[in-house]
């Protein structure tokens, strides 16, 4: 019995012994393990990243305070300003001054209306701010009252700064909005943080292009920012080691006639319109006027939600630049350039007479399209068929050439591809063809798709740029030049013009049909039977024109349009191109008068050129829309 007690002690003891040995060895391995870690960890920071920690050592001890640029001015051709800095005042935090936020918005809500808005946005950019020596504005437009009583108070608040800023500023409102644009405070709209690029980068205070020539010629405008680069140690300032100063942005010049584009647009009240003013010798853009607008200065600062979105959902679409991002059908407007095309690949003769009867069909085939005027137009030729505008000798034309060639030759004259403006956004229409309806619609191109392509119907649409550009390609001879708003840019006193790139012509185009059509185009003014001859009788000054209608939707056979028993949003918009005056052009005018609303387009058109070329624009007022 004892003897197996005893064995049965040392056993247990041995059982333990090795328990320990094991712990033991358990600790040891982990103690071993976790230093050759540590050594591993410092190996790689004193050897392998050495040079990267250096860096981060150097910006931990260096901060790089920016100093904004003054963003450049925009003045019209005449030198008259549409884009200004006015100087305002703000309330700034200095983060590494602040104990208490909260306590210190409490008190100075004593002095300022501070919104729980402008609190939150103060926040966002606290978080984001890349330095705690630079100042955050909380405040913005604090008016004199405000700041004096804030100076009897200064000695309260040691974290607080008033500071002096450029306000952007629009002085002619939402006449010129589609064109210059709007600034505004920057999110996303680039890599603010970027301490590296100290020159290029934006503060936390900048404004930047949103809209419009704003946000084209951004780079211009800008300016270069400058910076202080001060030593730091533990958010203590330290000294200033250097200051490199701001350079201002450049100031520019656009090809907009302030005078007619406020012209026009008195013309337009209440429409929704287009019209767009060229110089055809080198694609100045004299006016581009898109009705319904709005007032980019609600923008500057932040739009109210509400503002907005009564905007965003207006349903006549100010926010739209119906110049360069709304399409349309062109309608009867493009007849001109078919007709080049078609003469220049031989589907016609400058000799050629078809009868038109009021409707056309598809050979071997019932189904008819009907001309716009239902006792037809006899016996046309090209010259006549664009007097008079006859759908049917253009419904036989388009079937003839095919969309193919049509899609083609159309793409030479602007259509379907961007016109090049320098604006943002533009659209580029669409020119149909075979394999964008196969690509688009899934569905293959049928013979009937073609025929109302040739009166601008169809699948095709167009902005009112490329129309107006595709009438100073003819009325260029071919020579085809790109539509551009900036006129020059002046760049510390130097004056550098723009200059037009990539000048093409057409080639291949008899001379002979040039004058063909522009003849024809003549008619249309100036024949009793032309389509807008009633707007132009006894003008002092040649006109060539062409006007157009582009349908919603399609008649049935037996059914007659009347605009009185439709809704706006389905009556015809109504067109007209024209250039003058006719031997030697100065101007190309395109207008587009949505659903038909307002004044005739012809009038409208009267009116424009006469302002033009008789140089009514001499007289005429400028008034500021905006004190």
């Amino acid at each position: 019995m004892f003897s197996k007690k005893k064995n049965s002690f040392f056993d247990k003891s041995t059982i333990e012994t090795k328990k320990y040995l094991s712990r033991m060895l358990l600790v040891f391995f982990s103690v071993v393990l976790f230093i050759l870690i540590l050594l591993i960890s410092i190996y790689k920071l004193q050897v392998l990243d050495i040079k990267k920690y250096n860096i981060y050592s150097s910006e931990n001890r260096i901060q790089y305070i920016p100093i904004e640029s003054v963003r450049g001015l925009i003045y019209d051709r005449n030198g008259i300003p549409l884009a200004i800095n006015k100087t305002l005042y703000r309330v700034e935090l200095i983060p590494n001054k602040i104990n208490d936020l909260d306590q210190t918005i409490l008190h100075l809500s004593d002095i300022f209306d501070i919104s729980d808005k402008d609190i939150k946005i103060f926040k966002n950019k606290l978080d984001k701010s890349f330095t705690v020596f630079n100042s955050i504005p909380i405040i913005y437009n604090v008016n004199e009252h405000q700041i004096a009583k804030f100076y009897v108070n200064k000695h309260l608040f040691p974290e607080v700064l008033i500071k002096s800023y450029p306000f952007r500023y629009y002085p002619f409102g939402k006449i010129l909005t589609h064109i210059v644009g709007y600034v505004g405070k920057f999110n996303n709209d680039i890599n603010i943080f970027n301490i590296h690029d100290k020159y290029d980068s934006y503060s936390l205070t900048s404004s930047i292009g949103k809209t419009g020539i704003e946000a084209y010629y951004e780079d211009l405008l800008h300016g270069i920012n400058g910076y202080r680069e001060i030593e730091t140690n533990n958010h203590h300032f330290i000294n200033k080691f250097s200051q490199h100063s701001s350079q201002p942005g450049y100031n520019i010049y656009l090809t907009i006639d302030l005078k007619i584009q406020q012209y026009i647009a008195s013309l337009l009240v209440n429409t929704k319109s287009s019209v767009i003013v060229s110089d055809p010798q080198n694609g100045d853009i004299l006016a581009m006027v898109s009705n319904p607008s709005y007032d980019p200065n609600l923008f500057i600062d932040g739009i109210s939600v509400k503002d907005y979105n009564n905007l965003l959902h207006d349903i006549n679409h100010p926010l739209y630049n119906r110049s360069i991002q709304a399409t349309y059908p062109p309608a009867s407007t493009v007849k001109p350039y078919i007709a080049i095309s078609a003469l220049s690949s031989r589907i016609i003769n400058d000799n050629d007479i078809i009868f038109d009867p009021g409707w056309w069909h598809i050979p071997n085939s019932k189904q008819y399209y009907r001309d716009w005027k239902k006792s037809g137009h006899g016996y046309v030729d090209i010259i006549k068929s664009i007097e008079e505008s006859s759908d049917t000798f253009f419904y036989q034309t388009a079937h003839d050439m095919g969309i193919d060639r049509l899609s083609r030759w159309m793409t030479i004259f602007g259509y379907g591809i961007p016109t090049g403006i320098d604006l943002p956004q533009e659209n580029s229409g669409t020119m149909p063809s075979r394999k964008w309806k196969t690509n688009y619609l899934q569905i293959p191109w049928y013979k009937g798709d073609t025929i109302p392509i040739g009166i601008g119907q169809g699948f095709w649409t167009a902005t009112p740029m490329q129309m107006n550009k595709s009438v100073m390609i003819l009325v260029n001879n071919g020579v085809i030049r790109n539509p551009h708003i900036l006129h020059m840019i002046n760049n510390n006193c130097q004056v550098i013009p723009y200059k037009q790139l990539n000048i093409k012509t057409i080639k291949n185009i008899n001379n002979n049909y040039w004058y063909i059509v522009k003849k024809g185009m003549y008619g249309v003014a100036n024949n009793p039977k032309g389509t807008a001859y009633r707007y132009f009788i006894n003008a002092p000054y040649k006109i060539a024109a062409k006007s157009g209608t582009a349908q919603i939707f399609s008649l049935k056979k037996s059914q007659i349009y009347n605009s009185l028993k439709l809704v706006e949003n389905l009556r015809d918009h109504k067109l007209m191109t024209a250039f003058a005056p006719y031997d030697k052009p100065r101007v190309v005018v395109t207008i587009i008068m949505e659903n038909g609303t307002g004044p005739k387009v012809g009038i409208i058109m009267r009116k424009i050129l006469d302002f033009i070329i008789l140089k009514h624009n001499e007289n005429y007022e400028i008034r500021k829309t905006h004190k």
